[in-house]
């Protein structure tokens, strides 16, 4: 019941944060005297909106029982609650907060500007997955195609010369649900599922970043979805890799998930059976490349989100695992693709949309090879093509330097602490990958802006 007494807390500390973040932060007349800071071209001013577009939004973070009651996961700006009192750098961390995470770290932000003329970036702080709750599980259902239209109201009217500057192209936002979930066409009547935010001619030139991406991202940027690994300092950051490369790994194979007992034909149900046929751990399995294995495969049970906030259940395993399958779901998109990389575990996809053609900012396409297996999921599913065999195909050394590059990647689809270490800022996490590629972005659509 923590959230019934902590909340009013949390809003008074991120209401006093937010109230005084320009004047808090290190604005262009203080940065122009740090010489470790070049803010040419990376300068960001951070809209005022009313709080109706943020703060207010958490106040009915119980309002929607066919949803979930996520009070408990607004702790800690967006974090949740440390796994146990010990815990150092793990928290039940929600997915729906990142928006939170995102706002609470872009105040930190080393180039933030009270003079928006300068800035070369707009950011929007309107909390838009939790505003979408109304309009997907509340009173609002049937108005879901109004999603966004008073924030564009409330742009044009309050001081409408920053919009106009570039007719919104240099502003963007964060929505932390997949993007599917913006794009119901506004013709739909009566509405189906979602809202229909991203289809609003006014933000067609809006950048938004989202967990999942559609097929042509004109508007949206995929980036990582947030786990529940958020060091503060640079000594609990090198000493969860250390672990990672230490790790024992006893297990071929691994899904963590649900899914997979229907009868119709799907990966999710190939994977299943696959595992339950070669699942036995009575004896050490040594297979020719790539080493001994005291289990072949192991499922994680996940089925109604209980593993969703309990980072115990499913770390152990991937510790112990070398391969994590990543069947695609309701989405091609799996928060677990970044849980197995925090890991080590190597991920193995089964559809290119489910990671490759997403997110090619923290994790570059053309190197996808080296740090993850990709098998299609029509070879398994209708072709008898068998995953195991694949895997088990693999040469060790291959195996060895594909892990390494995983590890590698563990800093980048990783979103440290607020207020962390000097040390631990000094290498660059994935707000700060995804902050730096949005004002690429943003100043290659200025420029086609100003051409025409």
């Amino acid at each position: 019941m923590a959230s019934t007494t902590q909340i009013p807390l949390f809003f008074f500390f991120f209401l006093l944060l937010i109230t005084n973040s320009v004047s808090s932060q290190r604005i262009h007349s203080d940065d122009s005297s740090d010489p470790l800071t070049d803010c040419s071209g990376r300068w960001i001013y951070i809209r005022n909106l009313p709080s109706r577009f943020n703060l207010d939004l958490l106040a009915n973070c119980s309002e929607y029982p066919l949803f979930d009651n996520f009070c408990p996961y607004l702790a800690n700006h967006g974090l949740g609650h440390k796994t146990h009192n010990k815990s150092h750098s793990w928290y039940r961390t929600d997915s729906l907060m990142l928006e939170l995470i995102f706002h609470r770290r872009i105040l930190e932000y080393p180039c933030l500007t009270s003079d928006r003329n300068l800035a070369n970036a707009i950011y929007l702080p309107y909390y838009a997955a939790i505003d979408a709750l109304r309009y997907l599980y509340g009173p609002d259902v049937n108005s879901s195609m109004e999603h966004g239209v008073q924030l564009f109201e409330f742009l044009q009217s309050d001081a409408p010369e920053i919009w106009e500057r570039h007719m919104g192209n240099d502003h963007f936002l964060v929505m932390a649900r997949p993007a599917w979930d913006f794009s119901q066409p506004l013709e739909n009547d009566p509405p189906i599922w979602g809202t229909s935010f991203l289809e609003l001619q006014e933000f067609y030139n809006v950048t938004a970043l989202v967990p999942e991406a559609r097929p042509w991202p004109w508007q949206e940027h995929a980036v990582p979805y947030p786990t529940s690994f958020h060091p503060a300092n640079l000594a609990f950051f090198e000493a969860w890799i250390q672990r990672v490369r230490r790790s024992k790994r006893n297990t071929l194979m691994l899904f963590a998930g649900g899914g997979g007992v229907s009868a119709s034909p799907n990966i999710r149900r190939s994977i299943r059976n696959e595992c339950e046929n070669n699942s036995s751990s009575s004896s050490i399995h040594c297979l020719e490349n790539i080493g001994e294995y005291s289990q072949i495969c192991e499922i994680v049970d996940c089925s109604n989100g209980i593993c969703e906030h309990d980072p115990l259940r499913y770390m152990k395993p991937m510790l112990q695992a070398t391969f994590c399958l990543q069947p695609p779901g309701d989405t091609p998109t799996r928060r677990s693709t970044f849980d197995s990389i925090m890991a080590g575990c190597i991920p193995v996809f089964f559809e290119e949309l489910s990671a490759k053609t997403q997110y090619g900012w923290h994790m570059p396409e053309e190197q996808y090879g080296e740090f993850s297996v990709f098998i299609p999921k029509e070879e398994v599913v209708f072709k008898g093509l068998k995953i195991l065999d694949v895997l088990m195909g693999m040469p060790r050394s291959e195996v060895m330097k594909m892990r390494e590059r995983v590890v590698e990647l563990i800093p980048r689809v990783m979103y440290r602490r607020h207020r962390s270490s000097m040390g631990l800022t000094g290498i660059k996490d994935a707000v700060d990958i995804a902050v730096e590629s949005t004002l690429q972005k943003i100043k290659a659509r200025i420029q086609n802006f100003l051409a025409q």
